[in-house]
């Protein structure tokens, strides 16, 4: 039995810079330390900050006093200005890459440009983006969503960081048919496309994958998709607790892969489960390399 661990799997280095700066944070500051929203998606991450002080918010209204942390996903132009006005101090972790994105949303609106985003509605990255479009920004989910836009001559289409980059070609390809002249910015973070390459190319190869990650996450949901398009044995779990013999039963390759907010001790954990599975077999452990 082989045990196949995806190149890139777990945290990115957005989150983790997210991580640093609130455990930082946390030891610096006195008094009452908040993030807005959960700092990441990953419910035991949550778990071990909540336990270290660091209480999460979902809403601005509720923050009354202390230190605010703005999670790596980023918030909109009028959280920020929300937070101000109650005089309470703002640590900001967006994600570098999110924080680019935001400023090009922000410039295309200056150009009078409709925008595109495709992304998920209920993300909070895309909501943060939509409050910088400057009332010019139109979520699409999908392909068919695009198919329905009227004829343009000038419109921008850019994507959430984590999408699914064979989602954006389909609606880019879609919205070429609709559009004069039409701007394409690949804002997939590199990151995330190397890790989609990696699980892609792993579920090839394996004959039962697990996707370790939260169930709220976005980017590891795109993995999940993308590995069962491929490979239908493919399980998404949150913990090696839910790995059955059942999942495991005929696989003699099995593949690991986890999303950018998955510590690398879920990823260890779900190795471990498999050895404890198999342990009246011979077991060899590897890394894939992927292509970049």
């Amino acid at each position: 039995m082989e045990i196949i661990i995806a190149k890139n799997a777990g945290l990115c280095y957005g989150v983790r810079r997210a991580l640093t700066i609130a455990k930082k944070t946390r030891r610096l500051k006195k008094g009452k330390v908040s993030t807005l929203g959960d700092l990441i998606h990953n419910p035991q991450v949550i778990s071990d900050l909540r336990k270290g002080g660091i209480s999460s918010v979902e809403n601005p209204d509720e923050l009354e006093e202390g230190t605010v942390i703005i999670r790596s996903h980023g918030v909109s132009p009028d959280v920020y200005k929300n937070i101000s006005q109650k005089n309470l101090e703002i640590i900001d972790a967006t994600c570098p890459i999110v924080k680019k994105i935001q400023k090009l949303v922000e410039k295309l609106a200056k150009e009078k440009m409709e925008i595109i985003i495709v992304g998920n509605k209920e993300h909070p990255e895309i909501k943060g983006l939509i409050g910088y479009s400057r009332g010019q920004g139109l979520i699409i989910e999908n392909e068919i969503q695009a198919g329905r836009l009227p004829f343009k001559k000038k419109r921008a289409v850019l994507a959430q960081s984590t999408q699914d980059l064979f989602l954006f070609e389909k609606v880019v390809s879609c919205l070429i048919e609709k559009t004069e002249e039409l701007r394409v910015y690949n804002t997939i973070c590199h990151s995330t496309q190397t890790r989609q390459r990696a699980t892609s190319e792993l579920a090839s190869q394996v004959q039962a994958l697990f996707i370790v990650g939260g169930k709220a996450s976005s980017n590891t949901n795109k993995l999940y998709q993308i590995s069962k398009r491929i490979l239908p044995n493919t399980h998404f779990i949150e913990s090696a607790e839910q790995i059955t013999p059942r999942m495991l039963r005929g696989a003699k390759k099995i593949g690991i892969s986890g999303g950018a907010s998955t510590p690398p001790e879920a990823i260890e954990e779900a190795v471990q489960k498999i050895k404890k599975t198999f342990e009246h077999q011979p077991q060899r452990e590897s890394s894939v390399q992927c292509q970049r």
